[in-house]
């Protein structure tokens, strides 16, 4: 019984891992720049490198895709401090 419960897990794992790079193939040449401009005067190898980020966060990157999200604002004390004066 528990060597088919961690079957069942390694399978999930597979077709999460899967659908991650699925997901990377077709996100990387376009949707990232879309999503954040920086990334289209970058060199075509840091997708490369970007690749394994994006197979493993896939799902929030599609919700951020689908829903026309931008690069996020970073908040932090030092941003808040410097845009009060």
């Amino acid at each position: 019984m528990a060597v088919d419960v961690a079957r069942m897990i390694v399978a999930l794992f597979e077709w999460y891992a899967l659908a991650g790079v699925v997901f990377a193939a077709l996100f990387l040449p376009r949707a990232v720049a879309r999503m954040d401009p920086g990334v289209a005067a970058a060199p075509r190898t840091l997708r490369l490198l970007l690749l394994p980020g994006v197979a493993t966060l896939w799902p929030m990157l599609a919700w951020r895709s689908l829903t026309g999200a931008h690069a996020p604002v970073e908040r932090n004390p030092h941003r808040s401090k410097a845009g009060s004066r």
